[in-house]
């Protein structure tokens, strides 16, 4: 595959693997990521901005950042958790140099449809937090699916009990209206949900490694944000403690983008549950040949691809040998 086949903008929430996936994309060769765009989630909207122009500016490259939606379309809006991701989405970083990379001027929203318009089929965009911005970007652009190659969810689950509810995944459940939104525009979109990032868990000691490797201030803080990640995960989950580390969420959603091969998918309609105790549920239907009398349901609901199972190993395998490539500037 050759290098910069793949237009990528990156809609994110930094976050811990935000970051990840950040560093991951931009030391792949066949990912050429055109802009990030930032949302509220792990962090404030002004705190993921402030991450991503930092994440960026440490590895010496430049991207336009754009600052996107701060709150959900409908619901109140939900404290970060710092608990998790650190007060500063990072891990709370003891320091910062000064990040040298620029605010781009226009909405998140904006700038996706304006890439789009003057790159028709050419964009693909991966979306790892809540989906307001793509949401607000339909409703700017109705034309959207079809200008947009392609779009790739971390989010929502099928069969995956879910992490901010018994069926709810955390990035849905924050701004479900806009996900319900997202799921029945009709874009070809692949939900890489919690079926499949519960499944790969990346150890802290290959964080290490590649830190060590590296010796520089990016993969540095990558590895203080890791280890801060890390020890939620393995106060909460007993298979994790046994190997120190956190599941590969965000991350899963590029390598999905590279090597889609790696995975098993399954298809149907996916509507998001907006109230009650469901509430951010992505429910998929996953027998189309019944006739199901409840509204929403309906035979001309777009599809939704969404990974079920995914060869962890091979995963971690391409995970640790792009980012222990030659990607960063010294």
């Amino acid at each position: 595959m050759n290098a910069g086949h793949y237009k990528v903008i990156y809609d994110t929430d930094p976050g811990v693997d935000d970051a990840m996936a950040l560093y991951f994309a931009l030391a792949h060769p066949a990912i050429d990521l055109v802009g990030i765009t930032t949302t509220f989630g792990n962090v404030t909207v002004e705190q993921a901005t402030t991450n991503a122009l930092y994440l960026t500016s440490i590895a010496g490259r430049s991207v336009p950042v754009t600052k996107g939606v701060a709150t959900p379309q409908c619901k109140s809006p939900k404290s970060p958790p710092t608990h998790i991701h650190g007060a500063d989405g990072l891990g709370n970083l003891p320091s910062r140099i000064a990040a040298s990379n620029l605010l781009d001027p226009r909405s998140s929203a904006q700038f996706i449809v304006d890439k789009a318009r003057a790159q028709p089929g050419a964009i693909t965009l991966v979306a790892v937090g809540p989906l307001g911005n793509l949401s607000l970007a339909l409703k700017l652009e109705p034309r959207l699916p079809q200008l947009l190659r392609e779009v790739i969810v971390m989010g929502g689950t099928v069969i995956e009990p879910g992490n901010v509810s018994p069926v709810a995944e955390a990035n849905i459940w924050n701004d479900p209206h806009a996900a319900d939104h997202v799921f029945s525009a009709g874009w070809k979109l692949t939900m890489v949900g919690l079926d499949v990032t519960h499944q790969v868990r990346v150890p802290l000691s290959m964080v290490a490694r590649i830190a060590g490797h590296h010796r520089h201030r990016a993969t540095d803080t990558l590895l203080h944000a890791v280890e801060f990640y890390a020890r939620f995960y393995t106060g909460l989950y007993a298979h994790v403690a046994h190997e120190p580390g956190c599941f590969a969420h965000d991350v899963l959603a590029f390598i999905y983008l590279v090597q889609p091969e790696l995975f098993t998918l399954v298809e149907g309609a996916i509507r998001v549950s907006t109230e009650g105790l469901s509430q951010g549920q992505t429910m998929m239907n996953r027998r189309d040949f019944i006739d199901y009398p409840q509204a929403g349901w309906e035979n001309d609901e777009p599809s939704t691809r969404a990974c079920m199972q995914v060869q962890a190993e091979a995963c971690k395998t391409l995970l640790e040998e792009t980012l222990m490539g030659t990607w960063l500037s010294r």
